[in-house]
């Protein structure tokens, strides 16, 4: 029963049985009361007060004198100006929450066999380096896009794209072969992918050395950069990979294989999955046939010098270089070789882009492209546009070595998370394992929380400290509530209390029919955090939900309340309530644990 179209329905036949008008169900404006007015829920009055002839005032209290007559389900009102507030019946919101209590998918729309599919890219690393604060920001954001989408009633593929060829990567190349002296991730004891960034590090910083001698020596910076012999020979190197030289490929895929070793342990620890990876060293050739295709299409055009070009100015947009005049792709061609081979792949109704705002202009021409090109679903492409994570201290730079290694932050976050629960003896009564299993669950949850709270398309300044507070809004307050819960409930089953089953007469509280209330807006909350793709829609809600709870813990007895109906009430309650933070904190990737 949906109370809104419920009420919605009787609010449209009071206007035409008090007014003779037939109003449209659009006209019929609905919100939940705000918590300084008694009811529940506000019907706005104004759009019938020229059929009453009437104040919003009178308006209001004769359409709720008619509401309060007419249906069982309003047992009060009171306007305030030309607000009609309405309090709904108790039995209403305890049969209610009888049917959450018993619904194991509560909120959740299960994928028929005939979805839609939709295809979700995050991640997309350089092979040239391990994943950062940034990555972390991408990846959780993309994990949570994909299982609130599936909470939707979508197929869902998660998909990554790896960038592992171009100058980048053999900048890392050449450094371990220039100064590496053949270490390797068993001789060195570093994870992969730290190991080859290191050596990305050495080479910006052996290549800056080289650039001031030849400035020094009165070489202007531009012709330093070029002609420095660090550059040089990556360029050479970049040139040999192309044209497939044994030795080259041999390095790069040995080295690429350390990387992905540790990419996949980050991947891991961070929780988070891919359906498909793609690598653009198998997709840029697909991108250049594209290209070539368009051309003989005349959809793309070729200059003098041979390079390939997109004229959008009629779009809007601007021209857009292609292939350049030496046959070399760029990093559109490569995403639309992605896309020609995902599209073989798989049959996708729509495809979602987890990439940073500073990307926003190459997905308006990539959607376009895409169209011209014959792709359905190019020109409905979502580029999924999120703000930048710093730390207080300001930005990051990968080859300067100044980053924020992921890896380093979730192993500080766990850290933290055990020496901050110790102190405040929240793990006084578990065991070895436990104490290692719940720092992981509370370090992880307090940092994926804190980045999935806000609003993913602002910026962000990413606080370790403040995440792990056991007050306010943060992952361990959600997670702590959680568990408290459970032990409630333990507590109950341990004393044989049944609370399976309810009595609808029970008499129950304000506080707790706004629980149930906003126990009813959990479905409402998947759906529209789908629709604009925001985690922290879920986040917020969770913790307002999980604000509620505690209160209502302070001032209510649950196990020792004497009168059954009431305690077993209660015990529907909380164990619903635990059941959407779990539901909810799952949709962000976040475990939550039974005791703590």
């Amino acid at each position: 029963m949906n109370l809104e179209l419920t009420l919605s329905s009787l609010v449209l036949k009071a206007v035409n049985e008090l007014y003779g008008i037939t109003a449209e169900p659009n006209q019929v404006q609905i919100q939940k009361t705000k918590k300084e007015f008694a009811g529940d829920l506000t019907i706005v009055v104004f759009p019938f007060v020229k059929a009453a002839r009437l104040s919003p005032e009178h308006t209001g209290q004769q359409l709720g004198e008619y509401l309060q007559k007419n249906n069982v389900l309003i047992t009060d009102f009171n306007v305030i100006k030309g607000f009609l507030n309405v309090t709904i019946n108790k039995s209403y919101w305890i049969t209610i929450l009888q049917q959450i209590h018993t619904n194991t998918t509560f909120g959740i729309i299960e994928a028929e066999k005939n979805a839609p599919l939709m295809m979700v890219e995050y991640s997309s690393p350089n092979t040239n380096k391990p994943l950062h604060l940034g990555h972390i920001r991408n990846n959780l954001l993309g994990h949570s896009i994909a299982e609130i989408q599936k909470a939707n009633g979508w197929k869902v593929v998660k998909t990554n794209i790896v960038n592992d060829r171009g100058i980048h990567i053999c900048k890392s190349m050449l450094a371990w072969k220039l100064f590496g002296n053949g270490e390797t991730p068993e001789t060195s004891g570093m994870k992969g992918d730290h190991l080859v960034g290191k050596y990305y590090v050495t080479f910006d910083q052996k290549y800056k050395a080289q650039v001031n001698d030849l400035i020094k020596k009165g070489i202007s910076e531009e012709d330093a950069k070029k002609s420095a012999s660090l550059m040089v020979q990556a360029q050479q190197m970049l040139l040999a990979w192309e044209q497939g030289d044994n030795e080259v490929r041999q390095l790069w895929e040995t080295m690429n294989s350390w990387v992905y070793s540790g990419f996949d342990q980050t991947y891991r620890q961070m929780g988070v999955s891919f359906d498909k990876i793609y690598y653009e060293s198998q997709t840029y050739l697909e991108g250049k046939h594209e290209v070539e295709r368009g051309l003989n299409l005349g959809i793309f055009y070729s200059r003098e010098d041979g390079s390939v070009w997109a004229n959008l100015t009629s779009d809007g947009l601007d021209e857009k270089l292609l292939l350049r005049a030496d046959g070399t792709s760029v990093y559109m061609t490569q995403d639309i070789g992605t896309a020609k081979l995902r599209y073989n792949d798989y049959p996708i109704n729509k495809m979602v882009y987890v990439v940073g705002n500073e990307q926003n202009y190459h997905f308006q021409v990539l959607a376009n492209l895409l169209d011209k090109l014959g792709f359905e679903w190019g020109k409905s492409l979502v580029h999924f546009s999120y703000g930048m994570v710093e730390l207080p201290e300001g930005k990051m730079k990968s080859r300067e070595g100044t980053v924020v290694d992921a890896d380093d932050l979730m192993q500080e976050m766990i850290e933290t998370a055990r020496e901050t629960s110790q102190e405040l003896g929240k793990l006084d009564e578990c065991t070895a394992s436990e104490i290692n299993q719940i720092s992981s669950m509370v370090g992880m949850g307090a940092l994926k929380y804190f980045i999935l709270k806000v609003d993913p398309r602002k910026n962000m300044t990413f606080n370790p400290k403040e995440s792990i507070d056991f007050n306010g809004n943060t992952g361990p307050f959600i997670q702590y509530t959680h568990a408290r819960i459970k032990s409630v409930l333990r507590k109950a089953n341990d004393q044989h209390i049944d609370f399976s089953t309810l009595n609808i007469n029970v008499e129950i509280s304000e506080k707790e029919g706004y629980l149930i209330q906003l126990l009813t807006e959990f479905p409402a909350v998947i759906r529209q955090a789908g629709e604009e793709f925001s985690p922290a829609l879920i986040a917020n809600y969770i913790y307002d939900l999980v604000k509620e709870y505690n209160q209502f813990y302070h001032d209510f007895s649950i196990l020792k309340e004497e009168n059954q109906d009431v305690r077993q009430f209660r015990l529907v309650l909380s164990d619903s309530i635990a059941s959407v933070i779990k539901t909810g904190m799952n949709l962000l990737g976040i475990e939550v644990p039974e005791r703590m």
